[in-house]
């Protein structure tokens, strides 16, 4: 398994990790009043989720997955590991912003860096694309 892989992999539970948990309080705070505070978290719950622990993880395999050139290369690594750095960063700051009272751009850079993450990907990943048996 290729080292970028492994890495968003991680990566990614990570993010399951920390949105559960994050998911796990919200759902506590309803049963009962002792943290009333956690509500504004609910936006980086989201997003840990939606795009940190989903899009991350299908980057990742899709990487490894998809055909190779022939010799056996995966075609240039850094726009796939742009791509992981964007996501990441992207993601924690569309998340974090609204909890953090942050002014809107910050979130609109947030999903700045996630549509550049896509982009970025997609310029690795098209030249693997091919058709069956090719």
């Amino acid at each position: 398994m290729p080292r970028l892989t492994r890495w968003g992999i991680r990566a990614a539970l990570i993010h399951l990790m920390l949105g559960f948990s994050l998911g796990g309080l919200i759902l506590c705070s309803k049963a009962t009043p002792a943290c009333p505070d956690v509500w504004p978290l609910l936006p980086l719950h989201r997003e840990l989720l939606m795009l940190g622990w989903t899009a991350q993880l299908a980057l990742a395999v899709a990487y490894w997955i998809l055909p190779r050139f022939p010799g056996g290369s995966r075609g240039r690594e850094v726009p796939a590991w742009g791509a992981l750095m964007l996501l990441n960063l992207g993601v924690w700051l569309a998340g974090a912003a609204p909890a953090l009272a942050a002014p809107r751009q910050v979130i609109v850079v947030g999903r700045t860096l996630e549509s550049l993450a896509a982009l970025a990907f997609a310029l690795h990943a098209w030249p693997r694309i091919r058709r069956f048996g090719m």
